[in-house]
């Protein structure tokens, strides 16, 4: 796969799982708060659900954040609802750093996010031969090739996946120095097209950059087709919610 073609990969995946994701979580937190009728315990119980991507996602910023030498002044997991509305599932606070250091940080549950994904993905689901059987449009191979990877440990690695997945994109505060690194990364690509050296760079550095780009293309189409999976049973569950609830609901707010 080409150098163009990863990035290509990564981009058309890009607008559905951001889509995908929002409403995952949206409709999760609503389900939450039909059963429990409790803001504050919807939000605790969201957060155990996602508990297992929460905690790669800080961990990852702190381990990145020693690896570059930025001191860690704070350090949760326990949620927090912003005032915009959004949640906050935790947060690493460090020092002030430059921003080079600061986007290492910010990026680092992408990454890592992104490796867990794929590394469960491969080894235990066998998703390498079922997306090429997807990619062939092969629907009853792909079927049966993860049939044989099915496993009585099927389901947990499945939620692992969903809640790594769905954590691992980065937080508003988290691409806050994205801006200037592209910047300064086309400002330095323009000079060394401009000196000529821009072929020995792709021919140094392209394919590893190419390699990084294919994980985490392959984490977010990983991550659409466990969204979809989940999404009829979300909406099955809140519409039943829903059925079930929605007319008691509605006596409690005419009271």
């Amino acid at each position: 796969m080409s150098f163009l073609t990863a990035w290509l990969w990564l981009l058309v995946t890009l607008l559905p799982l951001l889509f995908l994701q929002r409403w995952i979580t949206r409709h999760v937190q609503i389900i939450l708060q039909l059963l429990v009728r409790h803001d504050q315990i919807a939000v605790i119980l969201n957060q155990l659900i996602f508990i297992p991507g929460v905690l790669v996602h800080e961990a990852s910023h702190w381990l990145v954040a020693k690896f570059v030498g930025a001191r860690t002044v704070g350090f949760s997991v326990w949620p927090r609802r912003q005032e915009d509305g959004t949640l906050r599932m935790g947060f690493v606070q460090t020092e002030r750093v430059d921003f080079i250091r600061e986007a290492l940080i910010g990026v680092a549950p992408l990454l890592a996010g992104s490796a867990a994904v794929v590394a469960i993905g491969y080894a235990r689901l066998a998703a390498g031969e079922v997306g090429v059987a997807l990619a062939e449009g092969d629907l009853a191979l792909a079927f049966q090739l993860f049939g044989r990877a099915n496993s009585s440990d099927l389901l947990i690695w499945l939620y692992v996946m969903f809640a790594l997945s769905n954590t691992m994109l980065p937080s508003a505060s988290d691409r806050r120095a994205w801006p200037a690194v592209a910047i300064l990364l086309v400002v330095l690509g323009g000079l060394l097209a401009y000196l000529g050296l821009g072929p020995i760079v792709e021919q140094s550095f392209g394919e590893l950059i190419a390699a990084g780009v294919r994980v985490i293309a392959a984490a977010f189409t990983i991550t659409i087709l466990l969204n979809l999976l989940a999404l009829p049973l979300i909406y099955a569950v809140e519409w039943l919610l829903w059925q079930w609830l929605g007319p008691r609901l509605l006596e409690e707010y005419k009271k």
